[in-house]
């Protein structure tokens, strides 16, 4: 799991999610963002191509590859969220 922050979320996205999927014993890679309550879950197929579950207010986050599901507001219980500024 990652939580994306603006200072982390290309190098996370890019470079270190290309290596990771190198790794052939992860069976997932989840995003987290800090600013927006939305979790990007990668999963690879059955045919080894990763694929995004997205997640976001009022959703149930799975992870398969721990069994578990949970409401997202979970993951932000106590965090306050800052307004996302339009580019």
């Amino acid at each position: 799991m990652e939580v994306l922050s603006p200072g982390t979320e290309a190098f996370n996205r890019g470079k270190k999610f290309k290596n990771y999927r190198d790794i052939s014993t992860l069976k997932e890679y989840v995003f987290i963002d800090a600013r927006e309550m939305i979790v990007e879950c990668f999963r690879p197929n059955d045919n080894g191509v990763w694929e995004i579950y997205n997640y976001g207010e009022g959703d149930e986050v799975t992870l398969t590859s721990v069994d578990l599901s949970f409401p997202i507001e979970m993951l932000y219980e106590d965090v306050v969220l800052e307004a996302v500024e339009e580019e």
